[in-house]
């Protein structure tokens, strides 16, 4: 993988290669966020761009009844620099995230306005790693997400509003517990092998052609 890095770079610009540099320190496992059957592309695009901005890197969506949809104008390009995880192969897949979740060591937090459980300035990282899951914006999380989740996680709300729009409640979780996860001592930063992949990843994502250009390279290397 080193060799496949080290040939595409020459690829891209300094400063593109710098920034990549610099974006992986802040990228994070530790918390990941979950996408229930959400229908609005223009929500749903800024989820991504939000998870983008605050370093989380992988986004797993749950297509149950409505397919996932992104809007280019509004991503600006945000789902190039993720890991998105789609369930979509039963009729319904919510249990299958939580289940390849749980076994990857995540505790399922459900956001939601209407479970007295923990509000956000009391949610506690320290006890694992944190899988969020939003629902759509009316409906909200289906019965079955909010029957199998460990917890429950809601924002502090003192007007007459029951809740919030999905994109605006994942923007102030995730700035929230992502300032709070690099203010501790918690083991949140991926690990050089998981760095490596991502990089590898970006750089074809940055790359004209760039499984071409590794294929001659690799057929270079045969030669030699």
């Amino acid at each position: 993988m080193d060799e496949k890095i080290e040939y595409l770079k020459q690829f891209v610009t300094q400063h593109r290669w710098q920034l990549f540099q610099q974006v992986l320190q802040y990228r994070t496992r530790y918390i990941t966020v979950v996408l229930e059957d959400i229908f609005q592309p223009h929500n749903a695009s800024a989820v991504l761009r939000t998870c983008d901005i605050f370093g989380i890197q992988d986004v797993h969506i749950i297509e149950n009844s409505n397919q996932y949809r992104v809007n280019p104008q509004v991503a600006l390009g945000a789902q190039k620099w993720l890991n998105l995880y789609k369930y979509n192969e039963l009729e319904n897949n919510t249990l299958q995230a939580i289940e390849t979740l749980r076994k990857k060591g995540y505790r399922i937090v459900a956001t939601t306005p209407h479970r007295n459980d923990v509000e956000l300035k009391d949610f506690d990282l320290t006890k694992g790693p944190v899988a969020l899951m939003f629902g759509s914006e009316l409906p909200g999380l289906s019965q079955i997400a909010l029957e199998n989740a460990d917890e429950f996680l809601k924002i502090e709300m003192y007007g007459f509003t029951e809740s919030f729009n999905i994109s605006v409640s994942a923007a102030i979780i995730l700035h929230y517990l992502v300032n709070k996860l690099h203010d501790s001592d918690l083991p949140w930063q991926l690990s050089q092998d998981e760095k490596q992949q991502i990089l590898l990843h970006w750089l074809k994502n940055s790359i004209k052609n760039a499984d071409l250009l590794l294929k001659r390279f690799e057929n270079e290397q045969k030669t030699k």
